[in-house]
This record gives structure tokens, C-alpha cells and sequence, in this order.
């Protein structure tokens, strides 16, 4: 399958082609993937198309550009506030579990929570026949293209915050075209980075608990993703592994089709804005958590899942206390 990845080679980033087996060879004539994609819109071609017109240069080393943290995201927008983060969740079989122990507290017995009852409105009409919409999902906000952090680089959760958790997901990447269609040009390895402890406290404050960097893994997989996607989630303190378990994704695995969340997300006029880039996170049933995890600073997430061929790592950090303060006019 196609992948593409912006590697930094000669301390230039550059776009760079491969299959997933033999050589990644730099691609001449364009600067970015964002540019690449542009000019595919515009002939009416297909990725392949357009780089079967675009001279391949130099192989590239990704496992040394990955030692050596050189793997950039695999898109990015040179106005990183035209980048929209945003994803759903209670997509996924099974992704009710840790949500519903997580408010359950706060319900009486015979009364199901507001996680479980939005999961089962997914199981029962989130994969429409006929191409007709289903019933919409659990949809949060979680920042812009300032937020998305590559492999290899720290997750920094905010000095307030009350946890930062590892979320392996996938995430779709799109890219608005002229007149306003959205164009999903692939699929990546995420890392939907989120404070569960803050989300636990009141489902109301979930909003809050999102507004947290996240991470992309640096194949942009250009094509339809597989039905079945199974996956490895881990956590490392201090060069020994703490938490390791699988995860699925894929429609297999979903309470809703890939179609009706990109419709749902869509819909509105606001996310059609065109020369926009969109990452839309499609959601997870497995955190380290729901397991009773709690992380620390210098933990390390490590997400892999075939068909990517290379793995998602980022370590957990903290930033500095910086106390806001509201000047009047």
C-alpha cells in the first residue's frame, strides 16, 4: 500500500513515497504532502496518479531517520490554525467498558449512563444501509495543527491538568478542495492523548479533558484502510514495560461505519472550508487507565498496529505552571 511521509533529509523536510517494503525515495517537484495533495485535486488525479508524473529522487534511510527523531508529521498546514483536531468517540465495540465504570457513580442502577446509552445508539443506527446517514456520534474538539505532535516527540500535558493518558486510535486526514468537498487523502497511527482523571470528575467537564496535544504516526496510508486492524498499545517506565495490550480498529471492530463519522463531522458549513486540513480521530476501546494506570512524567508510548510498518512513540511531559492573566482595555 501507498504511504507517504515528510522526512527531514539534509535539514530540509521533504515528502517521501513507499510501499511499505521496498525503497522510500524522496519525491522530487513538490515541498510538502499538503502541496502533493493540492495538486492532485486540481489534475483530478489520485495520489498515485500524481506521483506517477513526479520524478522519485534519493532512498531514504526511516529506520535512521527514525533513530534519529527525523520523522515529521505526515502532513502539515503552513497556517497551523487551518488545521482542524477533532475526533468521536463510543465508536468502537467494547469502547463503553471504561467510559461507563468511569460515570457510573453518578447514575442509579437501573438508569444507564449517558457513555452507554450514546454506544448503544451507535450499535443500533451507526451503520446505515444505502448509503443514508445514521445516527450521529459523540464528537469532541481538540484543538488545532499547533497541538499535533510526530514521533518522537513529548507529549506535553498542561501543569493543571490531572492526567495524561495514551489513547492508540486511527485517525483519518482530510483536505478541503476548492469548492468546498472534503477529500480524505489517507489514514495514520494516532495518539488521542487525553486526561481521563479530568473526564472521570463530571462527563460535563469531557470538553475540557480533550483540549490536550496528540500525536500522529508518519505513514499517511493513502487508500481504503483494511476492516480489520489489530494493534499493540504499550507503556515503558523506565525502560520496563508497565502496561501492553492489544487494541482493534477497523470497521470490523466499530460500532459505526468510517462514512457516517466523516458525514456527521462534515456536515457542518464551518468544517468546509476549503484549503483546510482536518485530522479526524476515529476513537479506541483500550487505555492503560481503565487498567488502573497512572502515568508519569517520562513514561513512553509506543503504538503500533499493521498494516503501518512503524511504530508511534512519544514520551509524557509537563509543562511549566503558567497562571493566566486576563488584562481589561
Amino acid at each position: 500500500m501507498l504511504r507517504l511521509l515528510q522526512v527531514t533529509v539534509g535539514g530540509q523536510l521533504r515528502v517521501v513515497a513507499w510501499d511499505g517494503e521496498g525503497d522510500a525515495r524522496i519525491v522530487e517537484g513538490v515541498s510538502s504532502t499538503y502541496e502533493l495533495a493540492q495538486k492532485a485535486i486540481a489534475a483530478g488525479q489520485t495520489f498515485a496518479e500524481a506521483l506517477a508524473g513526479l520524478e522519485k529522487g534519493a532512498v531514504v534511510d526511516l529506520e535512521a531517520a527514525a533513530t534519529e527523531k527525523r520523522l515529521g508529521l505526515p502532513i502539515t498546514h503552513s497556517d497551523p490554525a487551518h488545521f482542524i483536531v477533532a475526533g468521536t468517540g463510543l465508536t468502537h465495540l467494547g469502547s463503553a467498558d471504561g467510559r461507563d465504570k468511569m460515570h457510573k457513580a453518578a447514575q442509579s442502577e437501573e438508569k444507564p449512563t449517558d457513555s452507554m446509552r450514546m454506544f448503544l445508539m451507535g450499535v443500533e443506527g451507526g451503520k446505515p444501509k444505502g448509503g443514508e446517514a445514521g445516527v450521529q456520534p459523540e464528537w469532541f474538539y481538540k484543538g488545532d495543527g499547533s497541538q499535533l505532535k510526530a514521533t518522537g516527540d513529548d507529549l506535553v500535558s498542561p501543569a493543571f491538568a490531572l492526567d495524561g493518558g495514551e489513547e492508540p486510535e486511527l485517525a483519518g486526514i482530510y483536505l478541503i478542495g476548492p469548492d468546498g468537498m472534503p477529500f480524505r487523502l489517507g489514514f495514520c497511527l494516532a495518539n488521542e492523548f487525553s486526561d481521563h482523571v479530568t473526564e472521570k470528575g463530571n462527563y460535563l467537564w469531557l470538553a475540557h479533558s480533550k483540549l490536550r496535544e496528540a500525536a500522529l504516526g508518519p505513514e499517511l496510508l493513502v487508500g481504503d484502510l483494511p476492516d480489520h486492524v489489530e494493534g499493540t498499545s504499550l507503556v515503558r517506565r523506565n525502560g520496563e514495560v508497565i502496561f501492553e495490550k492489544p487494541f482493534l480498529s477497523g470497521e470490523a471492530n466499530m460500532s459505526h461505519t468510517i462514512a457516517n463519522l466523516e458525514h456527521h463531522n462534515f456536515k457542518y458549513d464551518l468544517f468546509r472550508r476549503p484549503g483546510d486540513l482536518h485530522v479526524h480521530f476515529f476513537g479506541t476501546a483500550t487505555l492503560s487507565f481503565s487498567e488502573g494506570i497512572k502515568t508519569e512524567p517520562g513514561d513512553q508510548f509506543e503504538i503500533s498496529a499493521a498494516p503501518f510498518k512503524l511504530t508511534l512513540v512519544n514520551r509524557l511531559a509537563v509543562a511549566a505552571d503558567a497562571p493566566v492573566s486576563i488584562a481589561k482595555l
